[in-house]
């Protein structure tokens, strides 16, 4: 069966087999050099796949599979797509990582006929659709980019690496050296459909893992394409320029990625040259690092389940345009790390934040615009339309009634050069184009009729003479009917004759009669039973005319599009850069309404080791809470900057949360991380006031599942990435941590989670938030001077738990997991039996041995072998015993522990 369905076998001879059939020898052909691609063979108004291709479309798709003669003596499988709607297949296999080679038939079927009966259409493969070159509208998101990544490395298996990506829809090209270790994390930032890597790579132990995650986006490639030798040559030819000195200074790495990748791009586009901005080069150490498990962790563009919905990007994400959400998306896998330049960004969201009125108006004009970048994308490979053409104009005028805004007082540095680069546009091209274009757009230009009327006379006329074709003949009809003095003449058309006089037979002498003279007359051509025609010549030249001017007008119009494309693409770099102009306004404008409308705060950022947050609010969970009308969400404080009087040279503090499930220890954790990436795109933060020191890398282990690929179980990954922390951090990283060593033996659990403890504390000296549920490690605050002790408060009422997500410094009295178990709907026998097996166990010897394994570690060896504190006067229980600390307000407590403290020293 399989040789049935692998003809490219039969090809490796040579020419196909004999025996095919023309059509079939033609795409045996066709297929050959595009074996790794499904083979899109244009038959009519159908696409048709063969063979291996038919099955696993018909599978992907779940379109039917026929069949369709014979080859080698047995049926060929078939399957078919209608052209009309390809672009909806195409989505679907592209989602699922296919290739497809789209074959278009390239000459006139009236050619082919000329050369026999048995000769086919000529055809060739004009794109290859893959899953980082999509360009089409229908097949892509507007906020979301489609990376292209090329990945390169020099210098054998210790040498230096490289990223290059580019998004083909919109002409972003950015470049980056890198590690083998940051390799995974630097990929996740960019999220590519589609990463192409030498071949020679593909047999390294090293990146099995990282491969093997990516799954079918990897795509190898021949070494040759990332040959750093003829890099600069390649991408001085593309760019058509003498030296790359002035796109600023490269690694031969990061060369040869760029190279890879135009080459790739070249080999997919095929003749189509796409509008690439210029390589941008992204400076070591100038964006946060995040790995992938952390942005998964933290859900940042998608959550674990990959939707977009309940991520921070969508509930952050007030942008109006496709440019400016993309751009959003963009500065959410890269945040800053440079103070000034996060200041800069700030100051244009808090622009808007003071300026209402111009607020509203910019996002009301930003409304709805269409997709500048991606439609001068397409029109740069050839794939544009009329709509393309449109969207241009319109972005074009409301780019110039934005412009104006250039005047408004106080504008930032950001904000104004945004708006020189939109006053900088060509108002010509707008003119122009507004001219030429008539107000309904079809979306393919061969369907024409997108000129406007008057603005190409010779149109007009051609199409004059193809939409009124009876009223011309009707008029040439009256005037022959009144120069001959024959009202019953008549003009006619059937397909043999094509136009014809008709008159009565009895009239026919006279017409026969009119001079033959300057091309005038009446030339006979049949006779009826009761009537003459007649042929003129002058009816014979309207003939043609109208026959060709349906094909006439269409060439008119194609010979405007040419124009108007061509007009376009020579402003391409004013374009581009209006384009991303008009994508900081809007994410600016977006972020500064969000600000205004959830009251968050402009927090201070800059080189400190600070990290301190007042009433500090998730951003996802009080939205989501908003929207349904839930309850308010309950704001927390964090303060994680060096202990006062310790400088930086101390590192950070640690708070070490314990508490309850369902408490919110992992809410809290996240929303400090969360309010970290905001501050560092440059956005106000969910907070009254925060002072946030440079985060450098980001570390997030909350949360665990099991690694079913690879064969890792949920503690072995918990370990992983553990690891990847504590080898990592620095001083200037924030990790939050959550359950660290619950997924094995208590004793162990607790050994590991101990010493990560220590190592962070000591070791890595960085800012950290660490959950648990291991209430003995509590008592490391009294050796580590900058860890302290934090809980999620809760209250019992009547047996009931009542969880009030309230962080205040202490240590919760026990973890409440069978009140959380009960909650859950565990049977009634269950718990109950669970709460006697607790009682038993907190009674029992292996209690005893427990308290005895904790006594015998140096820490707590240490601090049990301290003198015991005096037992509290009488005077001073009984005073205790009367305050209720949940009806008293902080003041009150605070002269409670005054009263305390004098009767303890009284006693």
């Amino acid at each position: 069966m399989l040789e049935i369905l692998r003809p490219d076998r039969d090809l490796e001879a040579g020419a196909p087999e004999p025996a095919s059939t023309p059509m079939m020898a033609q795409f045996l052909a066709i297929k050959a050099a595009h074996a790794d691609c499904l083979l899109f063979y244009r038959m009519g108004d159908f696409y048709e796949l063969f063979f291996d291709d038919a099955v696993e479309a018909s599978r992907a798709l779940g379109i039917t599979l026929t069949k369709r003669g014979k080859h080698l003596g047995a049926d060929i499988p078939m399957a078919g797509v209608p052209v009309v709607s390809a672009d909806d297949y195409l989505q679907k296999l592209i989602a699922q990582g296919f290739r497809v080679a789209v074959c278009e038939q390239v000459e006139d079927p009236a050619e082919a006929r000329k050369r026999g009966s048995k000769s086919v259409v000529k055809r060739d493969v004009v794109r290859l659709v893959t899953p980082g070159t999509i360009t089409e509208e229908t097949l892509l998101e507007p906020g979301r980019p489609n990376h292209l990544m090329a990945m390169a490395r020099l210098g054998g298996a210790d040498g230096e690496w490289a990223l290059a990506w580019s998004d083909l829809s919109t002409g972003s090209f950015r470049v980056a050296a890198s590690t083998l270790e940051a390799l995974g994390a630097d990929i996740a930032a960019v999220e590519p459909s589609e990463i192409v890597v030498p071949d020679t790579l593909s047999r390294d132990e090293r990146l099995a893992p990282l491969f093997a995650r990516l799954g079918r986006r990897v795509r190898f490639e021949p070494a040759q394409l990332f040959d750093g030798a003829t890099a600069t040559e390649r991408l001085c030819r593309f760019y058509e320029v003498a030296t790359l000195e002035g796109f600023g200074a490269f690694g031969r790495p990061e060369l040869a990625a760029a190279a890879a990748l135009l080459a790739y791009l070249g080999r997919t586009q095929l003749k189509a040259r796409p509008a690439l901005a210029r390589p941008e080069r992204v400076e070591a150490g100038s964006f946060l690092r995040i790995d992938a498990a952390t942005r998964t962790s933290l859900e940042l563009i998608r959550t674990a389940s990959g939707k977009r919905s309940g991520s921070l990007l969508a509930a952050i994400d007030r942008t109006v345009t496709g440019a400016g959400a993309r751009l959003l998306a963009a500065r959410l896998a890269f945040p800053l790390t440079d103070p000034a330049d996060i200041a800069e960004r700030q100051g244009s969201v808090g622009f808007f934040v003071a300026e209402a009125g111009l607020r509203q108006a910019l996002r009301e004009t930003l409304r709805g615009l269409p997709d500048l970048e991606r439609a001068l994308a397409r029109l740069s490979l050839d794939r544009g339309g009329p709509r393309d053409l449109g969207a241009l104009a319109e972005a074009l005028r409301r780019a110039a009634d934005l412009a104006a805004l250039e005047a408004a007082p106080g504008l930032p540095r950001e904000l104004g050069q945004a708006l020189r680069d939109l006053a900088a546009l060509p108002t010509a091209l707008a003119e122009w184009l507004t001219a030429t274009l008539g107000d309904a757009l079809p979306v393919n230009r061969r369907d024409g009729g997108f000129i406007r009327a008057g603005a190409l006379p010779a149109l007009d006329d051609a199409l004059a003479l193809r939409d009124h074709s009876r009223r011309v003949v009707a008029e040439l009809q009256a005037r022959y009917a009144s120069e001959t003095g024959l009202r019953a003449l008549k003009i006619r058309h059937n397909n043999v004759l094509g136009y014809f006089v008709e008159v009565p037979e009895a009239q026919g002498p006279t017409l026969l009669a009119v001079p033959k003279e300057e091309g005038r007359g009446f030339t006979h051509r049949q006779t009826l039973a009761s009537a003459m025609r007649f042929s003129t010549l002058e009816l014979a030249d309207l003939e043609t005319r109208i026959r060709e001017a349906a094909t006439e007008a269409l060439r008119l119009e194609l010979e405007a599009f040419d124009a108007l494309r061509a007009a376009v693409l020579a402003q391409a770099p004013a374009l581009q850069r209006a384009s991303a102009a008009l994508g900081v306004l809007d994410v600016s404008a977006g972020l500064a309404d969000l600000a205004v409308a959830a009251d968050w705060c402009c927090p201070v950022v800059d080189a400190s080791l600070a990290f301190r947050v007042e009433c500090g609010r998730h951003p996802v969970v009080e939205a989501a809470l908003k929207a349904s009308a839930g309850p308010r969400f309950v704001a927390n404080d964090c303060d994680l900057s060096p202990p006062a009087g310790s400088g930086r040279k101390g590192g950070g503090a640690i708070w070490l949360i314990t508490g309850p499930n369902m408490g919110g220890k992992s809410t809290f954790l996240r929303q400090n991380a969360l309010i970290a990436v905001l501050a560092q795109i440059g956005a106000f933060v969910p907070a009254t006031s925060a002072h946030i020191g440079v985060v450098d890398r980001l570390f997030s282990r909350v949360g665990a599942s099991d690694d079913l690929a690879e064969g890792r179980s949920t503690f072995m990954v918990e370990m992983v990435e553990t690891a990847a922390i504590l080898n990592q951090a620095s001083e200037r990283t924030l990790v939050v941590l959550d359950e660290i060593g619950r997924g094995t033996a208590t004793y162990d659990g607790l050994s590991i989670a101990f010493a990560a403890v220590e190592h962070l504390h000591e070791v890595n000296r960085c800012r950290a938030i660490f959950a648990t549920h291991f209430h003995e490690m509590t008592a490391l605050a009294a050796r580590l001077k900058r860890l302290s002790n934090a809980t999620v408060r809760v209250k019992e009422w009547e047996g009931e738990v009542i969880f009030l997500h309230e962080v205040t410094a202490g240590v919760a009295d026990r973890s409440y997991g069978i009140q959380v178990a009960r909650l859950a709907g565990l049977p009634p026998a269950v718990v109950e039996r669970a709460r006697q097996v607790l009682t038993q166990l907190e009674k029992s010897e292996q209690g005893e041995r427990r308290t005895a394994f904790i006594d015998d570690l140096p820490l707590f060896a240490a601090l049990n072998a301290r003198p015991a504190a005096p037992a509290a006067p009488p005077a001073a229980l009984a005073e205790l015993a009367r305050i209720d600390p949940d009806a008293m307000s902080p003041r009150e407590a605070l002269e409670a522990l005054y009263r305390l403290k004098g009767l303890a020293g009284a006693g």
